[in-house]
């Protein structure tokens, strides 16, 4: 492993690394991450089509097996190298910089259209009150609303009921980013989860008491075995898992970065995974008990009205809501929930790429935030507010989850594992302060399901997309935003690993030289301060 000394010169002085107040505020800021989106909108499709309540069987070996390990994993690098994505792993070794990068990256791209179904929550948020969309919920999102372009290209056609909602995300989500660590990101998420939670929970209580909502909870709730013989299943599981935990998006290596030396590691771990899974479950009951009513007022079979993604979201929770009694209500809950639990993962997301540079050119927190920050919102607000923004979304999201977070994934166990041989350290400090001690079951986990898992995933999504044209889309579009935008998360990555290290950079600091020295053994005194 590279030393600071060797691989910068002398350390230099500058501000303290920031740290989490608090142990909680940590824990809450990781499960703002993990819970976001595709809780709400994702889960429960996916559970539903490989299972129901059998999936729950594969889902949990998922989490225990892949999920957990992996996020050990993001743990463990961070918060001993004390570094964003590329400062973490370039501390690991010179060469694993490009990891980080690649991370960096892929949060770049998400970043990017993120903002965007943010930005369509809200004003969802505010269609609920009067039921805009009318008797067609389907029309209205694609025509009145988004205006979504006939051809499959790229406009810059802007759309303004689009482009003010993203301009406010963007402007919020700035001011938060600005503040810091504590004062920003902390305190935004100290507000937005525990708003978070209150609405789901009136929003599940509200659907549940719906007419035929017993019927939706039936079909999201009973078992298929046979589903369990199904490889496909358990892939689906994982997979899952991967996104839904915010593995290998650099997150948690940041976040973990921030934590004070004496912190229980695994204990943290667990709470955020659990806490997660126990979000998405309650999301599974709420959404299924809305549809259920949905097919009830339709007179049609819960599997006739299902959808999953932004088909969920935009066209059939409207209908619900405009059938459902105390409509209005039910919409301005599940769309504010949507816009809260987005707010609280596009922070963590831009805090991957603000730290990053932060630590690498020596920029300070407001500087850094801006510099980077500004260009990301102008693209995002030129790409996303136009005729063909879903068509870029579409793409995007789907070739940055498959080719660029599950292959970086892959990459980053091999080489950590196999190449470098580096688990039994880490392994020895997530352990060192931790309630649950982890050995050689996790390192197998690591090294050996996890690559596995990843492989079969990743090879059976390149067949899938090489076979078919996704989504019928033009081959230009896809090679362009799809297979392009993958290739070029790897070129960037390392063109921005072979960017110099700014003498006023992170890369060798006294801080962290005496955190090294303590974690190999070196008993060194620890800061004045409350322990966590």
């Amino acid at each position: 492993m590279n030393t600071p000394s060797s691989t910068q010169g002398a350390p230099v002085a500058g501000a303290k690394r920031e740290v989490f107040s608090s142990r909680k505020l940590f824990i809450l800021s990781a499960i703002g991450s993990a819970a976001g989106l595709g809780n709400i909108w994702r889960f429960p499709y996916v559970a539903y089509e490989n299972g129901g309540g059998a999936f729950l069987i594969p889902y949990l070996v998922a989490i225990l097996c892949a999920g957990i390990p992996l996020l050990f994993l993001d743990y463990s690098v961070g918060h001993r190298y004390r570094g964003s994505a590329p400062l973490a792993y370039r501390r690991l070794n010179r060469k694993t910089e490009v990891l980080g990068w690649w991370q960096v990256l892929i949060c770049f791209v998400i970043a990017i259209y993120y903002a965007a179904i943010i930005a369509w929550a809200a004003m969802y948020a505010w269609f609920s009150v009067t039921k805009a969309w009318g008797d067609d919920a389907e029309g209205f999102f694609m025509g009145e609303f988004l205006q979504v372009a006939g051809e499959v290209t790229v406009s810059f056609d802007i759309v303004s009921a689009v482009f003010f909602p993203i301009l406010a995300v963007w402007a919020i989500t700035v001011i938060i980013m600005v503040a810091g660590v504590n004062k920003g990101i902390a305190r935004a998420n100290v507000i937005f989860m525990p708003l978070l939670v209150v609405m789901f929970v009136l929003l599940v209580v509200q659907s549940v008491f719906l007419p035929g909502a017993i019927d939706g909870l039936n079909a999201f709730f009973t078992p298929n075995w046979e589903a369990l013989m199904n490889p496909g299943v358990w892939a689906a599981a994982f997979g899952h898992i991967f996104f839904s935990l915010s593995v290998a998006f650099g997150i948690m290596v940041t976040y973990s970065s921030y934590l004070r030396r004496k912190t229980d590691l695994t204990g943290s771990g667990y709470v955020v995974a659990f806490a997660n899974s126990g979000f998405e479950i309650l999301a599974g009951i709420g959404v299924f008990a809305a549809l259920g009513f949905m097919a009830y007022n339709a007179s049609a079979a819960v599997d006739e009205v299902v959808s999953g993604g932004i088909g969920l979201a935009f066209i059939a929770f409207p209908t619900i809501v405009s059938e459902a009694p105390f409509g209005s209500l039910l919409g301005v809950l599940f769309f504010g929930s949507l816009v809260f639990a987005g707010l609280t993962s596009l922070i963590s997301i831009l805090e991957v790429i603000v730290a990053a540079f932060q630590d690498k050119l020596g920029w300070n927190r407001k500087a850094a935030t801006l510099i980077v920050t500004l260009p990301i919102a102008l693209i995002s607000i030129a790409l996303f507010s136009t005729t063909t923004s879903l068509y870029l979304l579409d793409t995007l999201d789907a070739f940055v989850n498959q080719f660029g977070i599950l292959a970086c994934a892959l990459v980053a166990v091999i080489v950590i594992g196999a190449g470098l041989g580096a688990l039994p350290k880490l392994a020895k400090h997530l352990s060192r302060h931790s309630s649950i001690k982890l050995g050689t079951g996790w390192m197998v986990l690591v090294g050996g399901v996890g690559p596995a898992v990843l492989g079969y995933m990743l090879i059976n999504e390149f067949q899938t997309k090489i076979s078919e044209s996704y989504s019928g889309y033009p081959a230009w579009f896809n090679g362009i935003f799809g297979w392009g935008m993958a290739g070029a998360l790897i070129v960037g990555a390392v063109l921005l690993s072979l960017v110099p290290w700014s003498k006023k950079s992170k890369l060798a600091d006294p801080e962290f030289a005496e955190h090294k020295g303590k974690v190999e053994g070196e008993e060194l005194p620890e800061p004045a301060g409350k322990e966590y």
